[in-house]
C-alpha cells in the first residue's frame, strides 16, 4: 500500500516536470520562429526585388543623372564605401585592439581603463547622427565634405565596437599560456604579441568584421559628412562622395520606378557584400582553431 502511494505520489511531480518541459521548449521554439519571419520575410524581398534589377551594367555604371533613367548602376557608391569603410578599419582596428589590449593586460582597475570601458560603453548605445553632427561641426565645416570626413565618422562608429568586443575575446585566453610564457623568461609585451594576440585572433577577427559591416551598412553619419554623389570620385577629401547605402537611401525615397529598382539591386548588393565578410571571418576563425 504504501509502495502504491509512493509510486502516485512520484508520477504526479514526473509528469509536471514533463509538461512544463514540452510548454518551454514549445515557446522557445515558437519564438525562434516569430523572430524569423520578418528577417526571412525581409531577405526574400530584397532577393527577389534587388535580383530583378541586378545586372553587369548595375555593377559597372555609375547612377544617372536623371532618377528617371533606366539602366545605371552603383559603381559610384560601391567604390565610395570601399574607400571610406577601409580608411575606417585602417584606423579603428589597430586602435581598439590596443586600446583592449590596455585594458586586460596593463589597466586593470585604474581610472583610465575605467574612462575607456565607460566611453566605450556610452559610444555603442549613441544613435550613429550623433557620430556625423560631431564630425559635421569638427571638420566638415572647416574642411568640406569628403571620404576623410565620412572614414572618421565610421572609424568613430567601429572603435567601441572592436574594443569591447577584443575586451571580452582577451579575456577568454587561458591564463595558463600566459603563466607557461613567463615562466620560460619571456616579458610582457612578448606574451602579449606571441601568446596572447595569436590565442584571441580567431574572436579578435570576428568582432573586426563585425564591426566593418555595421560600417557598411550606415547612412545616417555619412549624410552629414560625405553627403553624397552621382559621378565616381576617387579623392580623399574637399569633394563630396557617395556610398552604397546613400544611393539605397536616395533611391528608395524617389517616385520613379528606375530609380527604386536601382535601390532594391543596391540593397542586395550590400547584403552580399556583408555576408562575404561574415563567411570569411568564419572561415578565418576556423582556420585559426586548426592551426593551434
Amino acid at each position: 500500500m504504501n509502495g502504491q502511494l509512493f509510486s502516485l505520489t512520484g508520477a504526479r511531480p514526473a509528469k509536471r516536470r514533463l509538461w512544463r518541459n514540452r510548454s518551454m521548449t514549445f515557446l522557445i521554439g515558437a519564438s525562434v520562429v516569430l523572430t524569423l519571419i520578418p528577417v526571412v520575410w525581409i531577405l526574400v524581398q530584397i532577393v527577389l526585388k534587388g535580383g530583378s534589377a541586378m545586372s553587369w551594367t548595375f555593377l559597372t555604371e555609375s547612377t544617372p543623372f536623371s532618377m528617371m533613367k533606366q539602366g545605371g548602376g552603383f559603381l559610384n557608391g560601391l567604390l565610395g564605401t570601399a574607400i571610406m569603410v577601409v580608411l575606417a578599419s585602417a584606423v579603428s582596428i589597430p586602435l581598439g585592439i590596443l586600446a583592449a589590449v590596455y585594458l586586460v593586460e596593463y589597466g586593470r582597475g585604474n581610472w583610465l581603463a575605467k574612462l575607456i570601458r565607460f566611453f566605450s560603453d556610452v559610444m555603442t548605445g549613441v544613435p550613429s547622427i550623433f557620430v556625423g553632427v560631431f564630425v559635421y561641426t569638427a571638420l566638415v565645416v572647416k574642411f568640406g565634405y569628403g571620404a576623410l570626413m565620412g572614414a572618421a565618422a565610421l572609424a568613430l562608429i567601429m572603435m567601441p565596437i572592436i574594443v569591447r568586443s577584443s575586451e571580452e575575446m582577451l579575456k577568454l585566453v587561458p591564463p595558463e599560456l600566459k603563466d607557461a610564457s613567463y615562466a620560460l623568461g619571456a616579458a610582457k609585451w612578448q606574451t602579449v604579441t606571441k601568446v596572447v594576440l595569436p590565442s584571441a585572433a580567431p574572436g579578435l577577427t570576428t568582432g573586426a568584421m563585425l564591426a566593418v559591416a555595421r560600417a557598411a551598412g550606415e547612412t545616417a553619419p555619412l549624410i552629414m559628412t560625405a553627403l553624397g554623389s552621382l559621378q565616381l570620385v576617387t579623392k580623399l577629401a574637399s569633394s563630396p562622395i557617395s556610398s552604397l547605402t546613400l544611393l539605397i537611401y536616395s533611391g528608395a525615397g524617389q517616385p520613379f520606378d528606375a530609380a527604386q529598382a536601382r535601390a532594391w539591386a543596391g540593397a542586395l548588393e550590400l547584403l552580399v557584400i556583408v555576408l562575404v565578410f561574415t563567411v570569411l571571418a568564419r572561415v578565418f576563425s576556423s582556420r585559426s582553431r586548426l592551426t593551434r
